[in-house]
């Protein structure tokens, strides 16, 4: 009995993580601890602890006489909302959650075991950074780590959540995983804090601003959801569980029933301005045609000319890919296309239909996107787009022209079903720029210039500038009205349930990355 009151006296002690005074310091900062955060992520009682007595071998610089309960990282698995997921959730109150040798093993050894198994992966990262004492090991459990996500990258679902700092080398690790959530206050994210940058580069600025919401949500695009808090974080992160399969050889999971697909939207009949250079937001559109107006939104802060995220459509996971008319009038920029090819390369590998919904009038030309590589970026939509081998349904509400037509997935750009409402307006150019093109000698010559030219622009808006000539050549499946939108995809959807599409062997396309 003496060995079993020994293993109880061991886990006890491990399971106080870093001290009652560390963990007060904890929730001073507005964080719950590592074990809090399992406990209430996981369903109650079906978490499996991994790795409980992983200790470092470190005798440099007094690590020998240190002692980090669980390394730093508490790993395991257990079920969330039913369905089993993997999690690692660095400890800050242990040696600051610092990333050494065998806390990255335990990480690596979490996510390989998640990729072998088929179930998600969840990181939950507060670190103080790298465990400096340790050297070279350190640098090489980095690679460990990183070798095991991208590994795993494509066959399981992998979330990271920012809840403290995440700096250094370290942060390419939630950056490299599917989808980042970032805490609004505690969470921050980037290659090196601001003391290395004042000793480096002289540059003196606040970790908030460096490596904050602002920086990662807004500018850069590292950042896919913001939070407001470790609840917040785990309840959001359980959210978007709920949409995705368990591994890539699945199907998200149906769920039952709850809104009628043949639902009619009546508000949505003359809902477009009549003048397409007045816009409206999509968002509105996207509530009403959805499973009980709910839609889990990706990167809302970045490039919201563009918007994409989760929703369903009669029980069934999709991805929407849609124009934001009230941001730039939806023209599509370097941060937008990037933005939107990666989630569309996300959504083929997990099987996840896509509905694209459209009023776009071009890719944003001019020297600033032009030398920013507009046509490296904008080709990432084009790859993503027709390399996807998901159901895929394109509605277009106005605007469809030039490259952003093909860009948005048209017909040939990989849509299996395209319907447009009577708003719509596909064609090559608009009207007054392709009169301008082609009659323009006949206008410079003729002895009412203005006259001639409204009469040659109404002549090639009533030829090209509607869907019905689109539909004609078949590149429009119907012309629908707008009341019925959610009635057609969802019998899109339905047909191309068990779509199947054979192509040539090959490793993977050489995308413009």
């Amino acid at each position: 009995m003496d060995l079993y009151q020994d293993l109880a006296q061991r886990k006890e002690k491990i399971r106080a993580m870093g001290g009652p005074k560390a963990v007060e310091q904890q929730h001073k900062a507005g964080k719950w601890t590592a074990r809090e955060r399992i406990e209430y992520f996981f369903d109650p009682g079906t978490f499996t602890e991994i790795g409980m007595f992983i200790k470092h071998r470190t005798s440099a610089f007094g690590m020998d006489k240190k002692e980090v309960p669980a390394e730093g990282v508490v790993v395991g698995y257990g079920r969330v909302n039913g369905r089993l997921v993997m999690a690692g959730a660095e400890d800050y109150t242990a040696m600051a959650g610092t990333f050494g040798e065998y806390h990255g093993k335990k990480f690596s050894q979490a996510i390989d075991m998640a990729k072998e198994m088929g179930i998600p992966f969840v990181g939950m990262n507060d670190s103080g950074g790298a465990r400096l004492q340790e050297g070279m090991d350190t640098l090489e459990a980095y690679a460990w780590l990183f070798k095991s996500q991208i590994l795993a990258s494509g066959i399981i679902p992998q979330i990271a959540l920012l809840m403290g700092p995440c700096l250094g080398g370290q942060a390419y690790h939630p950056v490299m995983q599917d989808f980042v959530f970032q805490n609004r206050h505690t969470g921050f994210m980037g290659i090196a804090g601001p003391a290395f940058v004042k000793t480096q580069l002289g540059e003196d600025i606040s970790l908030e601003t460096l490596c904050g919401v602002q920086a990662h949500a807004v500018k850069s695009g590292c950042t896919h959801v913001v939070v407001e808090d470790d609840q917040d974080a785990l309840d959001r992160a359980k959210e978007l569980l709920a949409f995705l399969p368990s591994n890539n050889k699945e199907k998200p999971p149906r769920l039952e029933r709850t809104d009628d697909p043949q639902r009619l939207i009546p508000d949505l009949d003359g809902f477009i301005p009549e003048v397409q250079s007045v816009p409206f937001d999509m968002h509105e559109v996207i509530t009403r045609i959805v499973d009980n107006g709910y839609f889990f939104e990706i990167m809302k802060d970045f490039a919201p000319n563009i918007i994409v995220g989760f929703a369903r459509f009669d029980g069934r996971t999709v991805g929407i890919v849609a124009s934001q008319p009230n941001r730039i009038g939806s023209v599509i920029t370097c941060d937008a296309a990037d933005k939107a090819a990666r989630f569309i390369r996300f959504c083929d590998l997990f099987n996840i239909p896509l509905v694209n919904l459209h009023d776009t009038p071009a890719y944003m030309i001019g020297s600033q996107e032009e030398w920013k590589g507009i046509l490296r970026h904008g080709a990432k939509m084009l790859y993503a787009f027709i390399d996807a081998t998901v159901p895929k349904v394109t509605v277009i509400l106005r605007k469809s022209y030039a490259g952003a037509y093909l860009g948005m997935c048209s017909k040939n750009t990989g849509a299996d079903f395209v319907f447009a409402w009577p708003e719509a307006r596909i064609t090559i150019v608009g009207a007054e720029t392709a009169a301008s093109v082609i009659f323009a000698k006949e206008i410079k010559a003729a002895e009412n210039p203005e006259e001639v030219k409204a009469a040659r622009i109404k002549e090639y808006r009533d030829m090209y500038e509607n869907p019905y000539c689109a539909a004609e050549r078949g590149y429009v499946d119907d012309v629908i009205l707008p009341s019925e939108t959610r009635k057609n995809i969802n019998a899109a959807l339905e047909v191309l349930e068990n779509k199947n599409v054979a192509r040539p062997w090959r490793k993977f396309s050489n995308i413009n990355l």
